[in-house]
């Protein structure tokens, strides 16, 4: 798959998967620590080699840095891939960006789990969103990409009710905040999305609205 040109101020589907299609988070506080990186490693100048421990089921992440390389605006992180949206603020900024975050978190990741080698499925893949269709629906089918795991449980028939509470309370997501339940309020840029889906509740209706289509919600994450 050919990379696009990235240009400051378009926006960017960015995905990858762990390497052997295998987890890259095996607990709660792998996620807390790859959340923490898109914080952290969000800027422009030099990181600070800062310690990071986080046992709350909720935080602020408070912004510290002054020259962010990217918005953004969308995340979902999977047991084995992630998913974001982002908006370009500097000159390669994406490539920084996501350079910092997979080489911050492979080598905690790998000290953690006494392990060596890639963690991700070579380069992360992007997608540059320039066709209004796009726009306008992959911020939800990121969001309702955790649906896949309802799956699992074993369930043949899983109510609208049951996938609603699911996705809002489905932490490692900025979809809760996009509906007003503070999550990780300060890490994404939400106003473009919510004034075009007409607030909160306009994206939730959003969101129920696709769910009652039936359609297949999950998203290529392998390279192509």
């Amino acid at each position: 798959m050919n990379r696009p040109q990235f240009v400051e101020d378009e926006i960017y589907h960015i995905y990858n998967r762990g390497v052997e299609k295998r987890k890259i988070f095996l607990n709660n506080k792998d996620y807390f620590r790859f959340i923490y990186g898109m914080q952290e490693f969000n800027d422009k100048n030099p990181t600070e080699n800062t310690l990071y421990y986080l046992s709350k089921s909720y935080i602020e992440v408070q912004p510290r840095y002054k020259e962010p390389l990217v918005e953004i605006l969308v995340f979902v992180l999977m047991p084995n891939h992630f998913h974001f949206l982002l908006k370009q603020k500097q000159e390669n900024g994406i490539p920084k960006f996501m350079q910092k975050l997979g080489t911050g978190y492979s080598m905690y990741f790998n000290k953690k789990y006494d392990r060596v080698g890639g963690l991700f499925q070579g380069r992360f893949k992007a997608v540059l969103i320039g066709r209004e269709a796009q726009y306008i629906h992959i911020p939800s089918y990121i969001h309702l990409n955790p649906l896949e795991l309802l799956s699992y449980r074993g369930s043949t028939s899983i109510g609208m009710r049951e996938k609603m509470e699911f996705l809002e309370n489905y932490q490692w997501s900025s979809y809760p905040d996009y509906i007003g339940k503070k999550n990780f309020p300060s890490l994404t840029s939400r106003d473009l999305y919510l004034k075009f889906f007409g607030g909160e509740g306009g994206y939730k209706e959003e969101i129920e609205r696709l769910l009652k289509t039936n359609k297949d919600f999950s998203i290529e994450v392998e390279p192509r």
